[in-house]
């Protein structure tokens, strides 16, 4: 929905009802993800997407007809189906979409959850998408320390607070089921946890021109992107600007404070850019006590190697050292800052999802594991 909420909102404080088709679930190479949306508005425009444009149509007239009679639909589409082929989802895929009526009645928040999205303040979004009719697109909204509206009932309401504010602060979308009243165990009601976590951070340490490009491809991926460096002289915003932020201080001092205050998360990715060992040791032994996403070092082989005996002596232990990307990045053969910068971005999200950095052309099986 954060793709397509300024015109969400638009539409919604002008009183006009909107059909929004949000993907919940995928099989095979379906091509978007868990949470994509589309939204069909007054005078039948189409704002956003599910499918890439393999299904789109079908969901288009599904979407006004959902506006029309007030009826939430959970609709699958995929090969499988006797329609596939007429809807155009022909690349082997399967995608599961909730389709839902947005209006001023159906969802009163959706001003409240549009201002934390702004805000950064993280947010999810709790939609019945699975049981009993009374229940359907009932809608409750959860934060840290905040909840409003309903599901249908307090104890349903409970138990998906405290499973929703685990994806929430993971930043995943997910669907979670209950028994009828909200019973863990139970089985016949799902619920869609759409969450709004702010961007995930990428701290980048060294004020090179190699972090100048991981700067700019880590905005480009979403990244709320820092650079920092003690040196006053070449940690400028003139610099570095992609960043969000450019930070004049110790690596690992800085890294300690973000860490107190609580600005680090599970999603954060390091990419330490100095091989200097009096900049770089610190802040690695920092970091690989720190439950991160992804830690990477630069540099070359022996300094590789000078790195670990230096981190061994600190008392960094062999697991924590494993964690370590060392030397940063796929073996692309990469020479300038740009494609540097490719190869480390392509190793954060091969370590994301699992990924092996090989041609697809030499593998067999599933795309997207």
């Amino acid at each position: 929905m954060r793709d397509v909420l300024d015109d969400l909102l638009r539409w919604w404080q002008a009183g006009e009802p909107v059909g929004m088709a949000t993907v919940v679930a995928t099989w095979k190479s379906a091509p978007r993800p868990p949470g994509a949306t589309m939204l069909v508005g007054p005078g039948g425009t189409a704002v956003g997407s599910v499918s890439g444009g393999c299904v789109e149509g079908a969901v288009y007239d599904l979407c006004e007809e959902v506006v029309a009679d007030g009826v939430p639909r959970l609709q699958r589409y995929g090969v499988s189906d006797d329609d596939a082929f007429s809807v155009g989802l022909t690349c082997g895929g399967t995608i599961e979409l909730f389709v839902e009526r947005v209006d001023r009645e159906s969802f009163p928040r959706l001003a409240e959850v549009a201002e934390s999205i702004d805000k950064g303040v993280p947010v999810a979004v709790l939609t019945c998408i699975e049981g009993p009719p009374d229940r359907l697109g009932r809608h409750l909204v959860i934060g840290p320390g905040e909840r409003g509206g309903t599901l249908g009932s307090a104890r349903l309401d409970d138990a998906a607070t405290d499973d929703g504010l685990g994806l929430l602060a993971a930043g995943r979308t997910d669907i979670l089921h209950y028994g009828p009243d909200g019973q863990r165990r139970g089985s016949g009601l799902s619920v869609l946890v759409r969450a709004y976590a702010p961007r995930p951070r990428m701290i980048v340490f060294g004020a090179i021109d190699f972090a100048a490009a991981v700067a700019r491809i880590g905005a480009f991926l979403g990244y709320r992107v820092t650079v920092c460096d003690a040196r006053p002289v070449f940690a400028t915003a003139r610099r570095f600007p992609e960043a969000d932020e450019v930070v004049v201080d110790w690596p690992h001092r800085y890294l300690a404070g973000e860490a107190e205050g609580g600005r680090l998360d599970e999603r954060t990715v390091v990419c330490v850019l100095t091989h200097d060992p009096k900049f770089d040791v610190p802040v690695l032994q920092a970091a690989l006590d720190m439950p991160l996403a992804y830690v990477g070092a630069m540099g070359s082989r022996r300094t590789h190697d000078d790195r670990l005996a230096r981190l061994r002596e600190a008392g960094v232990g062999e697991e924590a050292l494993a964690r370590l990307s060392s030397p940063i990045g796929l073996d692309l053969g990469a020479r300038t800052p740009e494609e540097t910068a490719v190869s480390i971005a392509a190793e954060i999200i091969a370590s994301r999802w699992g990924g092996r950095g090989v041609r697809l052309s030499e593998t067999t099986g599933r795309i997207h594991r």
